[in-house]
């Protein structure tokens, strides 16, 4: 194989999204024992249920009797039933039962592939194997997830741009400056500076050299196995009530090539009556900012053209999105290698 084409799969595995990897694709609330919900990620459609004990069932979004969606259907004693022929199938893929017809022979058949869920902090999160790692490894959770120090709020939203481009606008702390300068709290600090990149244990961090705790100033990006997620601060002033910054965590989860869907918690370090005092104040007053700013960086993006990058002049500021690609590419570059078939093409 040339190392042109080489290039071009490792480029179309960028696109699609990384596989081996844990995604969130739905929040808590949406998943229920009533009905099945269907979800997209990395262009291969899933459907997601609880089960009678409450459990999270992930399979293929693919009924094995006629191939149409399961998530149309119905659940049945904690398994989920086709609406068009009725066939039963359990969490793990095996068809249960064939109503239709006694002693079918699909019955007891593991015929649907089934997924790995991890449902955390009001999102549920489905591992999309690789070759490599057709097994998930233990899923790495940011560490507001874990503290009982951290309170916040899960805001999803459907941005119709490939996921990349919600990376790239992470990676760059400059545009707060510009884009969001009639914000809350965006529109101080300085729209000059120059741009550093850290590089840290498990990622890097990209930030302004000229400025601290004034703006967007930085963002920290980590990779581990098996997942990528990001977190920045909004600095608040006292106004905004207790907890210091506001805290970012960020995972950006492909959907398909042109389509992808941002997971953000907003989080801020409180406990006791400030915690009460800071989720009351951000139901009552923050969140309805927050979504403009959110909403700013979705129609900036999805006014973008599907080849923005081949008109791009990067300049210096542009070091963070540099780095958040060459982090995508590698990571590709591992899922292209990895593949079976990879050489023989």
């Amino acid at each position: 194989m040339s190392n042109a084409d080489a290039n071009t799969l490792i480029e179309n595995r960028v696109n699609s999204g990384i596989l081996g990897q844990w995604y969130p694709v739905s929040k808590s609330v949406e998943v229920t024992k009533d009905k099945p919900h269907g979800v997209e990620a990395l262009g291969e459609k899933f459907v997601l249920w609880r089960d009678e004990s409450g459990e999270v069932q992930c399979l293929s979004d693919i009924c094995p009797h006629r191939g149409v969606p399961l998530s149309k259907g119905r659940i049945h004693n904690g398994n989920v039933s086709c609406a068009y022929h009725g066939v039963i199938v359990s969490g793990d893929g095996t068809v249960v039962s064939v109503p239709a017809m006694q002693n079918c022979a699909l019955e007891g058949q593991k015929t649907t592939k089934s997924f790995e869920v991890y449902e955390i902090y009001d999102a549920i999160f489905v591992y999309i194997p690789s070759p490599d790692r057709p097994k998930a490894p233990p899923l790495k959770l940011p560490k507001e997830f874990v503290s009982p120090n951290w309170s916040g709020f899960l805001c999803t939203s459907v941005w119709d741009t490939n996921y990349r481009y919600a990376f790239d606008n992470l990676a760059d702390p400059m545009h707060g400056s510009y884009l969001h300068a009639e914000s809350f709290t965006l529109a101080y600090g300085s729209k000059e500076d120059v741009m550093d990149v850290t590089k840290t244990e498990n990622g890097f961090i990209v930030s302004r050299t000229g400025q601290t705790s004034e703006n967007f100033d930085w963002t920290e990006f980590e990779f581990h196995e098996g997942t990528m997620f990001c977190f920045l601060d909004i600095p608040y002033p006292k106004a905004a009530g207790p907890g210091g910054n506001m805290r970012i965590v960020g995972f950006v989860t492909p959907v398909n090539e042109s389509t992808c869907k941002v997971f953000f918690w907003r989080m801020r370090e409180v406990t006791g009556i400030q915690l009460e005092s800071w989720r009351f104040l951000y139901r009552a007053e923050l969140e309805s900012r927050h979504w403009k700013v959110l909403e700013q960086d979705r129609e900036i993006l999805e006014a973008a053209s599907d080849e923005a990058r081949t008109h791009e002049n990067l300049y210096q500021h542009d070091i963070g999105v540099g780095n958040i690609r060459f982090a995508l590419f590698e990571l590709a570059k591992s899922n292209v290698e990895s593949d079976p078939a990879y050489g023989t093409q």
